[in-house]
């Protein structure tokens, strides 16, 4: 049997999450999630913040971006397929949106609630 998650993981196809005049590669897996996720807040009206660090190939340091409706967002996915969710991910995920420190984009393996899950 094919694990899907695995398969989208191993494929690594890079999107890019575009908001307002910020652009962000992420891979379509991590992409996916961010998205279901941005989708869920925004259509409750709910804004919140984004980080992540940025990785020291390209420099060094922290982007935190204020996510709220009105401004432009464009999930552009490299991958032809959807990806396979893991629902407890994108949990962790939403649960984080409501802290002050934010969704802090980490990779999958990262989320200490994913631990059993690996």
């Amino acid at each position: 049997m094919i694990d899907r998650a695995d398969d989208d993981r191993r494929l690594g196809n890079m999107g890019t999450l575009r908001y307002g005049n910020e652009a962000l590669e992420l891979e379509d897996r991590t992409l996916a999630h961010v998205q279901m996720v941005v989708v869920s807040k925004l259509r409750k009206g709910e804004a919140f913040l984004l980080s992540w660090t940025i990785d020291p190939a390209h420099g060094s340091g922290r982007y935190a971006i204020w996510i709220e409706t009105g401004v432009p967002i464009v999930f552009r996915f490299t991958g032809s397929r959807p990806v396979a969710l893991n629902r407890t991910w994108l949990q962790a995920m939403l649960d984080r949106t409501y802290t002050p420190a934010g969704l802090e984009l980490m990779p999958e393996t990262d989320y200490p609630e994913l631990s059993a899950d690996n």
